[in-house]
């Protein structure tokens, strides 16, 4: 991350606004950046100040004055008045409220029907429903209305591909942040493999892609999904790219698109020799499709018969 996409992001993670993996990276940035860094200080003094600041009161002699300049009435105490007459008169006749300059609108339908006292007619040429009808009509169009309002201002549950996917790049970061990003430190296949043996309750496939331009430095242990996971750990120039490998079984049915991104870094989701393979990195996220490629093609050659 550059000045150029942290800066926009500062004020967001100062409020804590930001995602876990998000709110990393810039803090990552400006623990670098001194420019970044001293703009994170001012925006602390700023709020700080705020918050230390005196709370004045208006005097009472500006708000006499304020309510004095004010109409006798205000169109909304006028409203009010005139709704609570006509709810008083209801017990005795049906009396329409006086139609409003903002217009009805669904909710003043249903109010209206509300209101209106079962077995009471509706005074004639009145624009409210029939009152056969008044009650169950404005208690269903009120309900629907709340339904509405409901999905609409409802925050929606993220599916468990998406919680998945948010936590594959938390551990990703994770890993990147803590400087313990690789538990055996090897770029011999032969070497990474045996180390799960007695660590995980599977085999993970392992393969060194340095010919490909990926390669392998290693491998860690990692807990994705309520399981203990392999990672393999490739490199490719400057970029390094996890690759998480679990059984189908273990990781249930997380179908996701074979790219996608989250937070700035891309991945790659793929199944093959009975895993399924997530690829995590800040590369490009053509990069990944070709060491998926690559690892695939590489699996399925036939195995090499031993020496002698």
């Amino acid at each position: 991350m550059d000045c150029n996409e942290a800066r926009p992001l500062l004020g967001a993670a100062h409020d804590r606004e930001l995602s876990a993996a998000e709110a990393l990276r810039v803090e990552t940035h400006v623990a670098q950046c001194a420019e970044c860094r001293r703009e994170t200080q001012m925006l602390r003094a700023v709020s700080d100040a705020t918050r230390a600041a005196d709370y004045f009161r208006a005097p009472d002699a500006l708000r006499a004055r304020i309510l004095a300049a004010l109409p006798a009435t205000t169109p909304a105490a006028q409203e009010r008045s005139t709704d609570e007459a006509w709810q008083g008169q209801a017990g005795a006749q049906a009396v329409e409220p006086p139609a409003r300059s903002r217009g009805r609108g669904l909710w003043d339908w249903a109010r209206d029907a509300w209101r209106t006292p079962r077995g009471t007619p509706v005074k004639a040429g009145g624009r409210g429903p029939a009152s056969a009808l008044a009650w169950p009509a404005g208690i269903a169009v009120a309900a629907v209305a709340l339904a509405v309002s409901v999905a609409l201002v409802a925050p929606r549950p993220r599916s468990a591909s998406a919680t998945f996917v948010d936590e594959l790049v938390a551990s990703h970061v994770r890993a990147q942040l803590s400087g313990h990003d690789i538990d055996v430190v090897s770029s011999d296949q032969h070497t990474v493999k045996p180390w799960f043996n007695g660590r995980i309750d599977y085999a993970p496939p392992v393969e060194d892609l340095a010919a490909e331009g990926f390669a392998l430095t290693g491998g860690r242990l990692d807990y994705i999904g309520h399981h203990r996971v392999a990672v393999l750990v490739y490199r490719y120039r400057k970029h390094i790219i996890d690759v998480y490998v679990m059984p189908q079984t273990a990781a249930g049915a997380r179908e996701a698109p074979a790219g996608l991104a989250s937070d700035g870094y891309a991945l790659a989701n793929w199944q093959d020799q009975g895993m399924l393979w997530w690829a995590v990195s800040d590369a490009e996220p053509a990069v990944l499709m070709r060491l998926r490629q690559a690892l695939t093609a590489r699996l399925s050659r036939p195995a090499q018969p031993n020496a002698g």
